[in-house]
């Protein structure tokens, strides 16, 4: 399994407000390979706000076809109004594989 981290700076106090942009029922849904999306945001920083944005899919081109996808460039269009500076200051992604995992045991 494959974990595609976006390591997204805000401006402060924007984390809260962005966050469940990336968890709308969409056409990620209907994507091969797609497992799950967590957001998580850092709460340990003064200067911005932070968002982890992970991505769960199956395999890397299950990813690549998302990414590569008529729906990948609708969800990524800019959503600011016009004459509206966008709340992003840098993002980055991550892609990591899953090697190891512990879980509860479901009682």
């Amino acid at each position: 399994m494959l974990v595609v981290t976006n390591q997204i700076q805000t401006k402060l106090g924007f984390a809260e407000k962005m966050a469940p942009r990336f968890t709308r029922p969409g056409a990620l849904l209907e994507m091969k390979g797609f497992v799950k999306v967590e957001v998580l945001i850092t709460k340990n920083l003064t200067d911005y706000d932070e968002l982890k944005v992970n991505m769960y899919w199956k395999t890397m081109e299950d990813f690549q076809h998302w990414k590569n996808s008529d729906a990948f460039k609708e969800a990524h269009k800019g959503s600011n109004a016009p004459g509206q500076e966008s709340p992003i200051l840098d993002s980055q992604i991550i892609i990591s594989e899953v090697a190891s995992t512990l879980e509860a045991i479901s009682e």
